[in-house]
């Protein structure tokens, strides 16, 4: 007789529901706002605030890439077109010749700071409004351990590339 497959009861199963759509529906105005706003994708717009954050302006392309959560060739694709704008500028790291360092420019802090007002109002008002101040920390203490358990086993993006045999 096989093993009974391994199943969600009806409360884990509405909480996952209920959690993938509330992510759809606030990436959906997010992304709505970001393309109005700055003509940037969520992914560009996460590069330059992962950007703009640093204290140098600058990322290696796979700490990029670990960090939102996308694969290598479609950061490679996103950051060209980000470099294509003037918003960022990528070259050689400094620390491994094999590593590609992406830069935030000026005109990428300047397209940060045009589309930030409008995100944080998209996020607040969304997300935060009908939430108590209480809500929002028990909700932060509990994403916090889900997101580390999850970040627990690296993402494809930061996994060790396999060598190829040849």
């Amino acid at each position: 007789m096989p093993d009974t497959p391994p199943s969600l009861d009806p409360v884990q199963l509405g909480t996952y529901f209920d959690l993938i759509e509330v992510t759809s529906l606030l990436r959906h105005a997010v992304e709505q706002q970001l393309r109005q706003a700055g003509d940037l994708s969520y992914v560009q717009f996460q590069l330059l605030a992962r950007l703009g954050d640093a204290p140098a302006g600058s990322h290696r392309m796979t700490d990029l890439a670990d960090g939102v959560v996308y694969s290598r060739s479609g950061l490679t694709y996103q950051a060209g077109l980000l470099e294509k704008a003037g918003l960022v500028v990528r070259s050689t790291s400094p620390d491994d010749e094999r590593s590609v360092t992406v830069t935030i420019t000026d005109a990428g802090r300047a397209r940060l700071a045009q589309v930030l007002p409008g995100h944080v109002e998209v996020v607040s008002s969304l997300l935060f409004e009908p939430l108590s101040r209480t809500d929002v920390e028990t909700l932060a203490g509990l994403l916090a351990p889900v997101r580390d358990h999850m970040r627990s086993a690296p993402p494809r993006s930061a996994a060790p590339r396999r060598r190829r045999q040849g």
